[in-house]
């Protein structure tokens, strides 16, 4: 997996701080944004996570580049609705000799790895069968239509891997282009990061948070799994663990500091 924060809002915390204040000055906007200094920035930001006010860091948005993950993890990462996705396609992209994930279950076990290497090569192998079968159909059809040859062999292709990739499994990798707002990745590092969270979406959900408080301390100070800054809401399906967990991302964040 390789994740990589490719933009952010410019000064972020400045920008959120300056919309929060906004709200209760009567002031116009050039005075708000030059009376907020560093110093009052991240005391503003802090008054506004005691508050629970959200809706200021909206204003704030993230975009990730995210390569090397599973269909599987795109299935779930999707879920969450308020946020920009560009995704590799399978319609037009041929998967030549795919990239897979392996869980960390299964390359522990050997022979439960033998098994599932052996079934990737399998739908490889299928997949470029499938493609072969129905490249050559649809260049039949594309030919007696009038297409030079050229470019019916590209729309034969085309046409073809649309229906091919049916067969693909979903540990095939994919990459992805991600950007969501601060308010909506507090609610993905809430769910993402807890250890009751699927093992792939939340290793990208903790390296997503570090690159993000890296670049806005104050703005995710308390970000993560939701039992860093309070009771943690599982209930009887809690993993237990809450001290450990408040242990684990004051690390992370004394790592940054």
């Amino acid at each position: 997996m390789k994740v990589a924060l490719i933009a952010h809002t410019p000064d972020p915390e400045h920008v959120l701080s300056a919309a929060a204040r906004l709200c209760y000055s009567s002031a116009d906007i050039a005075t708000v944004m030059e009376s907020l200094t560093p110093e009052k920035t991240a005391e503003f930001v802090g008054k506004l996570a005691a508050l629970g006010h959200e809706s200021p860091i909206e204003h704030v948005s993230f975009t990730f580049g995210i390569e090397g993950v599973s269909r599987s993890l795109l299935a779930q990462i999707t879920r969450h609705r308020i946020a920009s996705y560009s995704v590799q396609s399978q319609r037009y992209v041929r998967e030549k000799m795919f990239e897979y994930v392996v869980p960390p279950e299964i390359e522990k076990e050997p022979q439960a790895k033998a098994i599932f290497l052996a079934a990737m090569e399998e739908d490889q192998r299928h997949y470029e069968e499938l493609t072969a079968i129905l490249k050559e159909k649809h260049l039949k059809e594309m030919l007696s239509k009038g297409l030079t040859e050229k470019a019916a062999a590209s729309a034969a292709e085309k046409k073809a891997i649309e229906d091919a990739r049916f067969v693909l499994p979903n540990a095939c990798t994919t990459k992805i282009m991600m950007t969501m707002n601060a308010r909506s990745l507090m609610n993905f590092f809430h769910h993402r990061c807890c250890n009751r969270a699927q093992w792939e979406i939340r290793d990208l959900a903790e390296q997503m948070f570090k690159l993000c408080y890296a670049v806005a301390p104050h703005l995710f100070a308390n970000a993560g799994p939701a039992c860093v800054a309070g009771a943690c809401p599982e209930g009887k399906m809690s993993c237990g663990k809450m001290l450990e967990m408040r242990e684990k991302y004051s690390v992370l964040k004394d790592k940054k500091e």
